[in-house]
């Protein structure tokens, strides 16, 4: 792989194995239910982006380096301490009601579904989207 190559690129990895083998329970019934729920909204079928993303959609960015690649528009990762979401374009949003959380740069981390308002949640992959279309048009 070349230096400046991207480590998280779409693979062949099957999406409900990976999936299936979310533990323990709550943490897999939360991720098969964001999956759910990014597919309704974005309307792709998920891919696996690197060994542990599982990311919906795809653009193509080129940055004033001259850098480029490709990367899922929306996506998640469950990680041993929290779920990841990769969402943009949510600077200006509100996530004082969206419940216990933290943020990074492009980043929002959630410990579990139930503390957090999953009406929020879909407003926030829903603005994310919208960004995405406006930004990287398909």
């Amino acid at each position: 792989m070349a230096k400046d190559a991207n480590k998280t690129v779409e693979t062949a990895g099957d999406v409900e194995a990976f999936l299936a083998a979310v533990e323990p329970e709550e943490r897999r019934e939360d991720v098969r239910r964001i999956a759910a729920l990014m597919a309704a909204l974005s309307g792709e079928v998920a891919r696996m982006w690197g060994p542990s993303i599982i990311g919906f959609g795809r653009y193509r960015y080129r940055y004033d380096s001259g850098r480029e690649g490709e990367s899922c528009r929306i996506g998640f990762a469950p990680r041993k301490a929290e779920l990841v979401f990769y969402l943009a374009g949510l600077a200006d949003m509100d996530f004082a009601t969206l419940g216990t959380h933290r943020r990074g740069k492009g980043c929002l981390y959630v410990k579990r579904l139930s503390g957090i308002d999953m009406a929020v949640l879909e407003a926030l992959i829903v603005k994310s989207l919208a960004h995405m279309d406006e930004v990287y048009p398909r």
